[in-house]
């Protein structure tokens, strides 16, 4: 039986406001669950690898093992924040405390830009895999086709519902979700490298090599660079378990425990993925080899054939793959939902949004206003993008979420460093775990954030461009007219508000430095 009046009132003796949520409702497993999910390996992995492969050929394996560093060191700052200040608001309420209201508020609108964007991508996948998977192959290959749009807005709908409907309900879902994608994975993974071992994998297989681990085989250093940009998108969105830190058992430690865990999971199934895709396949740019542009955006669906073998088995199990991208998109969008309608909460009880993202279902103890805006928007977007040159935008919004999750990862990092620099009295566990690491991950985040807005300014970064109008008409690329576009968007919305609702940038909701001095001398690492 779980605590309630205990959860409630750790957190309030801590300074963290009570929002109205359901307190304890996730165990360490489900929470671990939800971050794992979040993630949405299948498909965030089926549409990146190729892309690597075809940046840095065989060193593919060491590029997922690099971009985890980054997010490993940011994990740690989350941990060591969400101890002292468990607040579903997260990089919102941190980055606050420790540089000020206007970097909060920004903060938060990263997050919120971050999941609106990949929405579209995320439904759009969904729709596809639906008609793939019952055969109606000609709908499923059009992404921009209407019954793909309506069905993914019928996604975003059935999902939206399901996070107002409760969190345990979504708990529920997701495990289930992520049960049919985790196992699919593995399977693959493990039929592929047995395969290979046996000789029975076609001429184009690969023995693994400990030399794909060696970064420094990679030409240039600017190739290096992108496509460790590309390989960090795949662990986003593991921050959910902290987002949803309120109706944890024990919110001061499960969420980051969960977090930490959750990115040791997802870096060893990509690591395994990996090396076995590209032992298998090849990394050539013909056939099924994974730098052939034709399947870059999934190379489980030019593989799933020659893996598992053209029997009833073989095409029950491509199948399973199929399911598998389906329920990996879907449940990504559910908890992404999860996360921004939190983080909206508490920018709504903190007054940085109006008061009615603050509002709590009396039932469901879930957010109401946050969650539905949330749904209403992305599906909003989605259809708008759907009929935006020719589909295309919908391909640069997700790589346009690199600024973004770089910016608000980026701002824990350093956020946390900032708030525990006096952690050098604590001793080197301390200075290792709340400063130093963190600060390294969240300085490398950031960089990596400034670099995909630079980049992305050529027209020929992405799928779109917008000519200006005027001299000396240069060309944008849509990734940076997405990316760092909805970024600054958020300044004259935050100005607007600061107008008319001062009292959180005067410092009066959230004061700088940490809610209780007494809470940072807890022994880091204690259980």
């Amino acid at each position: 039986m779980i605590d309630e009046a205990a959860t409630t009132a750790e957190r309030t003796a801590t300074g963290v406001p009570e929002k109205g949520l359901r307190s304890g409702a996730l165990t360490l497993t489900s929470s671990v669950v939800i971050g794992v999910a979040s993630a949405g390996p299948a498909y965030s992995i089926a549409a990146t690898l190729g892309l690597v492969v075809a940046a840095v050929g065989l060193q593919a394996p060491v590029i997922a093992l690099l971009a985890f560093i980054p997010i490993l060191f940011a994990a740690f700052g989350y941990q060591q924040l969400n101890r002292v200040d468990p607040d579903c608001g997260t990089t919102f309420v941190w980055a606050a405390r420790a540089f000020g209201p206007a970097w909060g508020w920004m903060s938060g609108w990263a997050i919120v830009v971050a999941d609106v964007l990949v929405m579209a991508s995320m439904a759009q996948v969904a729709g596809q895999y639906t008609f793939l998977l019952f055969g109606a192959d000609g709908i499923g290959h059009d992404p921009t086709h209407i019954a793909v749009l309506t069905l993914g807005v019928a996604f975003m709908v059935m999902m939206t519902w399901l996070c107002f409907r409760g969190i345990e309900l979504s708990a529920r879902i997701q495990s289930v979700l992520l049960t049919v994608e985790f196992v699919a994975l593995v399977a693959f993974a493990v039929v592929a490298l047995v395969r290979v071992w046996l000789g029975r994998a076609g001429e184009a297989a690969l023995t693994p090599e400990w030399s794909w681990f060696n970064p420094f085989e990679i030409g240039s250093f600017s190739t290096f660079v992108n496509a460790i940009l590309l390989m960090v998108f795949i662990y986003w969105g593991w921050d959910s378990v902290v987002s949803v830190n309120e109706e944890t058992v024990d919110s001061r430690r499960t969420p980051g425990k969960s977090a930490v865990i959750s990115t040791v999971v997802l870096v060893s199934l990509y690591v395994l993925v990996t090396v076995a895709a590209q032992s298998f396949a090849g990394v050539s740019e013909e056939g099924s080899g994974l730098a052939n542009p034709e399947h870059f955006d999934d190379f489980f669906a030019a593989l799933g054939t020659a893996v598992f073998g053209e029997g009833p088995i073989g095409v029950l199990l491509v199948h399973v793959l199929l399911l598998m991208i389906l329920t990996s998109a879907v449940a990504s969008t559910q908890t992404t939902i999860l996360p921004t309608a939190r983080t909206t909460l508490s920018m709504g009880v903190f007054k940085a949004l109006p008061a009615s993202f603050a509002t709590v279902h009396p039932r469901y103890l879930t957010p109401t206003v946050s969650t539905l805006a949330m749904g209403g928007v992305s599906a909003a977007l989605y259809i708008a993008f759907n009929f935006i040159a020719a589909g295309d935008l919908i391909y640069d919004s997700v790589a346009a979420i690199g600024i973004a999750v770089g910016f608000y990862y980026g701002m824990t990092g350093v956020a946390c460093a900032w708030l525990f620099r006096d952690s050098v009295r604590q001793g080197a566990r301390a200075l290792w775990l709340r400063v130093i690491l963190p600060a390294v991950g969240g300085a490398m985040l950031l960089f990596a954030a400034g670099w995909t807005a630079v980049t992305s300014f050529a027209a020929d970064y992405g799928e779109t461009y917008w000519t200006l109008p005027f001299a000396p008409h240069w060309q944008v690329g849509g990734v940076f007219l997405l990316g760092v576009g909805s970024m600054l968007a958020g300044l004259p919305l935050m100005w607007w508000w600061q107008r008319r609702e001062p009292a959180f940038f005067d410092g009066d909701t959230v004061p700088r430095g940490l809610p209780d001095a007494d809470t940072t001398q807890e022994v880091v690492g204690s259980r």
